[in-house]
């Protein structure tokens, strides 16, 4: 149940953020930090400063993270996943109406 719970909750937060990297880690703190506490405050700046230093991505790097921290590597497989599948997607049908054109 765990592991549905994080990919939703990250398929949510890549799929209605818009404006990059930054403009996504309040949508991160709100789900991870208030809602789901699956973090602390301290933890979560802590994202922020590794994710910053770290190449990649912020979102993903915030959710390889978090899912690492609450159940392992499959966890952090599955925040991963849910960070870029709702872009994967978006992407796909655009490109198969494309295609069509």
């Amino acid at each position: 149940m765990l592991y549905l719970d994080m990919l939703f909750t990250f398929m949510k937060i890549s799929l209605f953020s818009f404006g990059g990297g930054y403009a996504i880690l309040a949508m991160i703190q709100q789900e991870i930090v208030l809602k789901h506490h699956w973090l602390t405050q301290a933890e979560f700046q802590d994202i922020v400063a590794i994710s910053q230093m770290t190449p990649g991505p912020i979102a993903i790097n915030a959710a390889t993270f978090v899912g690492y921290r609450q159940a392992g590597f499959w966890g952090s497989l599955v925040c991963t996943l849910g960070v870029i599948t709702p872009s994967i997607l978006v992407m796909l049908g655009i490109s198969i109406s494309y295609a069509r054109l």
